[in-house]
């Protein structure tokens, strides 16, 4: 899977993020002036924790959230990760690291573009392989092309 010192690494990014996202918006937020008493309990785990473990995520192979979270989180790294929560409990916790979570991907993970992408082509089918002379509509448009799945004649995007 991935190194130990992976987990180490991405949580110390991600902490610093963290703790620079909340001095900024300390004094941003607006304040609850509706005389509602708000609950205010801390979550066992941190912001930090929450956004390395959905981060972790996509280093595996796992096939879903589910088991991961499960079998490797509350498993594997225990050790790295000893107050976790229920699996219910971490689907609600998602939530609260939305927006710090997109502000971390838009502004230090996403790479730069260096002028050379892949893009995964698409085959758009006009008509069966076989009929594929007798079609009129996309006469001279359409060609023959090879995808992953196969021999199609139509576009390919």
């Amino acid at each position: 899977m991935t190194t130990d010192c992976k987990v180490t690494e991405l949580f110390c990014i991600i902490d610093e993020f963290c703790k620079h996202f909340d001095a900024e918006n300390a004094g941003n937020l607006l304040e609850d002036n509706s005389g509602v008493k708000r609950r205010r309990r801390a979550a066992s785990l941190s912001d930090s924790e929450i956004m390395t473990i959905l981060l972790y995520f996509h280093f595996g192979t796992f096939r879903n959230f589910k088991h991961y979270y499960l079998f490797f989180i509350k498993g594997t790294m225990k050790s790295y990760f000893p107050k976790a929560v229920s699996y219910n409990r971490f689907v609600e916790l998602e939530s609260r690291v939305f927006f710090q979570l997109m502000f971390f991907l838009n502004l230090g993970a996403f790479g730069r573009c260096t002028g050379i992408t892949f893009v995964d082509s698409t085959m758009i089918p006009v008509c069966h392989n076989l009929r594929r002379y007798a079609n009129k509509v996309f006469k001279g448009i359409a060609t023959d092309g090879k995808g992953t799945m196969g021999w199609c004649h139509g576009f390919k995007l």
